[in-house]
């Protein structure tokens, strides 16, 4: 008799390729976003009027480095369950789209130069995030949790977004 451990289809990743597939997605888009992003900082992003709730530049990054590490740690846990666990998947697929919009929106806001693109991407991200939140916690409530402080940034930056548009719109 077989256990799930055992049946076939049942296994999880090994662990280079799930180190691999966590990581390496995460680090292109936070090196792409970073490229993107950083030649506007000084110019274009510094011409605009900022809320006072503005955080100050360095702290972006800071944030971001850590969100990035947290996401990749929640997949990771993901991807250790064995593969034909059911909605295994579909957080994974829900988990790449919310990274996908992650990246889109630093080419709409900084390299599109476009508070209001921006705007239109965080809000479909913030859909994202939840879905993700909700098929990881399903299947693993730390790797949901892990993404909690990850929704909160991007609540906090869609406030900002959405700020900067008003104010430079």
């Amino acid at each position: 008799m077989h256990t799930d451990q055992t049946a076939p289809g049942s296994h999880a990743m090994p662990p280079l390729p799930r180190f691999l597939v966590a990581v390496l997605p995460v680090a292109a888009v936070a090196v792409s976003a970073s490229l993107v992003t950083q030649p506007n900082i000084p110019t274009w992003y510094a011409s605009l009027q900022k809320p006072a709730f503005t955080p100050p530049n360095w702290a972006f990054p800071a944030a971001w480095t850590v969100l990035y590490a947290l996401m990749a740690y929640a997949l990771w846990r993901i991807l250790s369950l064995p593969e034909g666990r059911p909605g295994r998947r579909a957080a994974i697929g829900a988990f790449f789209v919310q990274l996908a919009l992650n990246g889109t929106w630093s080419f709409a806001f900084f390299g599109g130069r476009s508070p209001a693109a921006g705007l239109v991407v965080i809000a479909a991200l913030i859909v994202a995030i939840l879905a993700t939140i909700r098929a990881f916690w399903r299947l693993d409530r730390p790797a949901g949790l892990l993404l909690v402080p990850y929704l909160a940034w991007v609540a906090y930056a869609t406030l900002l977004n959405g700020t900067i548009w008003r104010l430079n719109g």
